[in-house]
């Protein structure tokens, strides 16, 4: 890993941490897990709020207001509003990406739940990813939350990532090892 991502992800790690515990102790749990949901769309959703997260341009308090008036338009629960507000007169908000996946770990730990990332050549039906989310659970023992991608270049099948397992069983990943098994023999 590299230092500056090291960095911002000890960082986050702390704001996270911090956060998910104020939740807990409050019972607000599943509000901070809505939150977490809405901040996760509006980073991977909006240019213009990577950019304000991102920018040294804006100052500390331009940086704040913004923050603060985006989180009252999303809905956001108080402690969500008032520790974005802190990122952003501390200057880390850069960090917030991290903070997201921070808190969504640390959520389905209290929860007993595991993500298992699924890349599929074409979107999953409901019934498809139910069936592979008791087919993971069996395998994990917990439960399984499925965030599931389209890359259609996989041609089919689908590549699953659980912890630090990976099984991928692309027709794409069979046409490379057919490939190379045919340059071994010729």
């Amino acid at each position: 890993m590299s230092e500056p991502a090291s960095i911002s992800s000890g960082i986050a790690a702390r704001y996270a941490t911090a956060l998910f515990e104020i939740a807990k102790e409050s019972k607000a749990l599943a509000g901070l897990e809505a939150d977490v949901d809405t901040l996760d769309a509006a980073i991977a959703e909006s240019a213009d709020f990577r950019d304000l997260i991102h920018s040294p341009v804006y100052s500390r308090d331009a940086q704040g207001k913004a923050i603060t008036a985006i989180a009252v338009k999303m809905n956001l629960g108080e402690m969500t509003t008032k520790t974005l507000g802190l990122m952003a007169s501390k200057r880390r908000l850069f960090t917030l990406p991290h903070l997201v996946a921070n808190l969504r770990a640390l959520i389905a730990e209290e929860k007993g739940e595991v993500t298992a990332e699924v890349v599929s050549a074409k979107p999953l039906s409901e019934a498809q990813a139910e069936k592979l989310a008791a087919a993971l659970k069996a395998n994990a023992g917990k439960d399984v939350k499925i965030k599931a991608t389209v890359d259609e270049k996989l041609i089919g099948g689908l590549i699953v990532k659980l912890g630090s397992k990976m099984i991928d069983t692309s027709i794409k990943a069979r046409l490379n090892a057919l490939q190379n098994t045919m340059k071994e023999v010729g």
